[in-house]
């Protein structure tokens, strides 16, 4: 457990240094972050812990394919079909190198009734984003296509792929790991993960971490990804392409 949270802090640190002082340096420390999980992953014996190293990779690859990367002459939109395949496919490789089942990480449909409920609160979600960031809208104009494209996309993107990386593959490693702690610990690297936003409103980070426990309990008592899914790309559509645009 020790060893979990060094790590925590280390990645909350190079969040910090990402947004707070340089883009370069929070690249830079991140990289570093991402070779010693690495390393220390490799010299471990096979064991939940090795799993668990692994797969905490996820995290500072994400921020480092989504700052490296260049992408300032595309529209925000369309970074994320640019980035988001290639964590998915890291993601992927890291779930066969386990031997994970796609039934382990989410990657089935259950109790439907309950996953559409689930999927609902991504309303209240965007909302209580929205409230607390107030972004500028990422499409121009408010057209059925425009939605429908920007919808698709944070469905995929920011919806399946983080759902998949943080709630199926993170979350099952930590809780084979260190047990029930992994739940609140995988919620707390979600929401040091969105330290982003910390600048425009500190209170959005508890907020995320209180998603990420609903979205972690959901998970774990449904054994699916579903639900979760859809609420986080309802979530993110209603927060940077819909409510911007009425306001």
């Amino acid at each position: 457990m020790s060893i979990a949270i060094l790590y925590l802090v280390v990645i909350a640190g190079s969040e910090i240094v990402t947004n707070l002082f340089s883009l370069v340096a929070g690249i830079v420390c991140h990289i570093i972050v991402l070779t010693g999980l690495m390393v220390h992953s490799s010299l471990v014996a096979k064991s939940p812990i090795r799993g668990f190293l692994l797969v905490l990779c996820l995290a500072p690859l994400t921020r480092i394919m989504s700052l490296s990367m260049p992408l300032a002459q595309f529209p925000v939109l369309y970074w994320y079909l640019i980035i988001y395949p290639t964590l998915f496919l890291a993601a992927w490789v890291a779930m066969h190198h386990l031997n994970f089942t796609a039934r382990e990480v989410g990657l089935t449909v259950q109790k439907l009734p309950w996953q559409l409920v689930v999927a609902l609160t991504g309303i209240a979600f965007g909302v209580g984003e929205y409230y607390l960031l107030k972004p500028e809208p990422l499409i121009p104009e408010l057209s059925w296509g425009n939605v429908l494209l920007a919808t698709l996309v944070f469905l995929v993107g920011t919806g399946f792929v983080e759902e998949f990386m943080f709630r199926g593959l993170i979350q099952r490693a930590s809780m084979k790991f260190f047990g029930g702690w992994g739940l609140p610990y995988v919620a707390l690297l979600f929401a040091v993960m969105h330290l982003i936003h910390y600048s425009t409103n500190p209170w959005d980070i508890p907020f995320v971490f209180i998603i990420g426990l609903f979205f972690g309990w959901v998970v774990n008592k449904t054994g699916s990804l579903l639900g979760v899914t859809l609420s986080h790309g309802i979530t993110n559509t209603l927060l940077y392409v819909v409510i911007p645009l009425l306001a």
